[in-house]
């Protein structure tokens, strides 16, 4: 996606192009808006979540998530 300004709460889809990118396809909260993307967490069930960031490039807009995860 192009650059954009998001906010805590956000949810992006990961489209990375890395090889064998394991999050690729995941939806991803995001928890910190940056320069360069956005710093979130995928929730994995039964395991708890998974922090991740990337880039504006590796990512589309979603919308808001209607729950978020506490720390």
């Amino acid at each position: 996606m192009e650059k954009r300004k998001l906010e805590k709460g956000d949810v992006v889809q990961i489209n990375s192009s890395r090889p064998h990118e394991t999050f690729h396809a995941c939806l991803m909260v995001v928890t910190e808006p940056k320069s360069f993307g956005a710093v979130g967490y995928v929730k994995i069930p039964g395991k708890g979540l998974a922090h991740f960031r990337c880039s504006f490039e590796e990512m589309e807009y979603i919308g808001k998530a209607h729950l978020v995860a506490e720390d």
